[in-house]
């Protein structure tokens, strides 16, 4: 072999190994994607079971309130659905969009069913009530932590999916840009 194609050869092979690197990375911050999810689905589980307490705690006390309970009831099975399809693939942007709006959903309703319950002091009162609502807001914090560590997962993989030369071969490769929550 000439020293010519030596050359072509030693390019070829850092080339290829360039690309095995870059699609890895790539992998790799998907699957933190993955990672992140799974914890902010147990959270939104845990959410879920909470609201489903609560409702079966407060809804028989007040039964003039039931366009509220039903709206929660309502948003947590739209969430719920959401999140079950945003789980197959967490880095796709179409399911997360949809699991952010039904999220949105559920928190506006949710906000409502404690406004509510702010004005019922009787209620609150009750320890039974009062701790769920406090175990409620306990999970919400934490919900809203593992939402953002699952945001800066998807900012690591877009950033990483947008700069040169990975972006040249994200196509190649069939990676698309991820959506945060």
């Amino acid at each position: 072999m000439t020293p010519w194609q030596w050359v072509g050869v030693a390019a070829a092979a850092a080339l290829f190994f360039w690309g095995v690197g870059a699609y890895n990375r790539l992998m790799s911050l998907r699957n933190a994607i993955g990672d992140a999810f799974v914890q902010l689905g147990s959270h939104l589980k845990e959410r879920s079971e909470a609201c489903d307490k609560l409702l079966a705690a407060v809804a028989p006390r007040l039964p003039s309130e039931q366009a509220t309970f039903d709206a929660l009831a309502s948003a947590q099975a739209e969430s719920q659905a959401a999140m079950q399809a945003a789980r197959a693939k967490p880095w796709a942007p179409d399911p997360v969009g949809s699991l952010a709006v039904a999220s949105a959903l559920h928190a506006a309703a949710l906000t409502r069913l404690l406004s509510l319950l702010d004005h019922q002091a009787e209620l609150r009162s009750e320890t039974e009530i009062d701790g769920l609502i406090s175990e409620l807001k306990l999970i919400e914090r934490q919900r809203a932590f593992t939402r953002q560590v699952f945001n800066q997962a998807v900012a690591q993989y877009n950033e990483a999916l947008h700069q040169f030369p990975t972006r040249v071969l994200a196509n190649l490769y069939g990676f698309s840009e991820a959506r945060s929550l």
